[in-house]
């Protein structure tokens, strides 16, 4: 009977130190990048740009809406010298608050709001006309649009020349949504009652927003001269109120310094000492009485 033998393999060798050091590591894992090609790939990314300033960033929004916002003032009033100057005093008035109108979600409805408030007020009625007479508008449809009411022709003009919804046309008007729906509905029924072609809102719409698009070109200030004009509008304000302020104050130390004493009056049964004090323990004069009717 034969044994069988087992040959046994000799014990696997561990790699030496110096096979180990030699061994370069994959290129898919993290220890692959060395420090200098994550430098080089910093040096190569393009510089993030540094912020713009809040002059840059003013004379940028004034660039591109201030001519059109001159166009859609002009449409709203029928006069293009007040829509001139409706638009230069809402861009004044943002140049003023600008932290607010810079972090503002819509910066554009800040400026249109305050232009079309300024150029719709009421009380530019009451100030010196021009002498040469405004030319109404050639277009018929242009000419029903300035007969509406104000309300009527600001709300028409948001929803249906510029594209606003209804409840984004009563927050920029600061009105209820019930009521601008109204100011809609009356305003779309007055402009189909003058203008045979409007009867249809979808003929309104499209007339419109192309009178809205037609934006003319027209030379405007500067907007440096636009920021100087708020800035020296500021100045003459506070100027003022300072002025108003030292004239009360002066006022109020005037009359408290400068007015006469308070008179006494007159002493107990009309006498005084000679140092101005009534006397104390003066007896009561006799109390003069008619005399008895003899019977």
């Amino acid at each position: 009977m034969s044994q069988s033998t087992t040959t046994q393999s000799p014990p696997a060798r561990s790699p030496s130190p110096e096979s180990r050091s030699t061994e370069s590591p994959s290129p898919d894992s993290p220890s692959a990048e060395s420090p200098s090609a994550e430098s080089a790939s910093a040096e190569s990314a393009p510089p993030t740009p540094p912020a713009p300033t809040p002059v840059e960033s003013f004379d940028t929004l004034y660039a591109e809406v201030a001519p059109a916002l001159v166009h859609q003032t002009y449409l709203l009033t029928g006069r293009r010298r007040h829509a001139f100057d409706s638009v230069e005093h809402a861009f004044q008035r943002a140049w003023e608050h600008w932290p607010e109108v810079s972090h503002d979600p819509d910066p554009v409805a800040w400026v249109r709001a305050q232009a079309y408030e300024y150029a719709l007020a009421p009380w530019h009625r009451y100030r010196r006309r021009p002498r040469r007479p405004v030319t109404p508008p050639a277009d018929p449809a242009h000419r029903a649009l300035l007969e509406l009411p104000p309300p009527y022709r600001r709300t028409v003009l948001l929803c249906d020349g510029l594209g606003l919804s209804v409840e984004e046309a009563a927050e920029e008007c600061a009105a209820s949504v019930p009521a601008t729906v109204s100011r809609l509905r009356h305003a779309r029924a007055g402009l189909a009652r003058e203008v045979a072609g409007f009867a249809d809102p979808d003929d309104l719409r499209a007339w419109l927003s192309e009178l809205v698009a037609s934006v003319s070109t027209a030379t405007l200030p500067l907007a440096r001269s636009v920021r100087t004009g708020s800035e020296r509008r500021v100045r003459a304000l506070t100027r003022a109120v300072y002025g108003l302020t030292a004239v009360l104050l002066g006022a109020v130390v005037f009359s408290a310094v400068g007015a006469p004493p308070p008179d006494p009056g007159p002493a107990p049964h009309g006498r005084v000492t000679d140092d101005g004090v009534p006397p104390r323990d003066e007896p009561a004069p006799p109390r003069d009485d008619p005399a008895p009717a003899r019977p």
